[in-house]
């Protein structure tokens, strides 16, 4: 199965579920131009990974250059749902030290939510 992307806003966050494989070229690209249509209307993106059976360099690729849009953008981004095989690839290709990564998409809702917190609580303390 190709990727399928879809979108839905929960709060002020969202969420991009990713199902099927994310590998080669064209799913490459089709998530990447979905990320570019999105970030410009949005500060929260978490993607979500859990309908996702694989990645490959390319997918892995276009991952970091979407962390690098969102960063340059302001927007917060965060992974979520991704299965032990694309953990142990974000481990081994050490991605997992740049990406905000979370087993679930309630824990990564949950994440912002605290995120907001700590900056509210920054904002009060100046």
């Amino acid at each position: 199965m190709k990727l399928a992307l879809q979108t839905r806003a929960i709060d002020n966050v969202t969420v991009l579920y990713c199902q099927g494989r994310f590998t080669y070229r064209d799913e490459a690209t089709a998530f990447s131009q979905k990320i570019s249509e999105l970030l410009p209307n949005t500060r929260q993106l978490i993607v979500e990974f859990s309908g996702l059976d694989i990645i490959d360099s390319a997918g892995l690729g276009e991952l970091v250059v979407v962390h690098m849009w969102t960063r340059a953008s302001g927007c917060s981004l965060k992974l979520a749902g991704a299965n032990d095989r694309i953990l142990h690839l974000l481990d081994l290709t050490n991605l997992s030290r740049i990406f905000d990564i979370h087993p679930t998409l309630n824990e990564a809702l949950l994440a912002f939510g605290r995120d907001g917190e700590k900056s509210r609580s920054a904002g009060h303390a100046a």
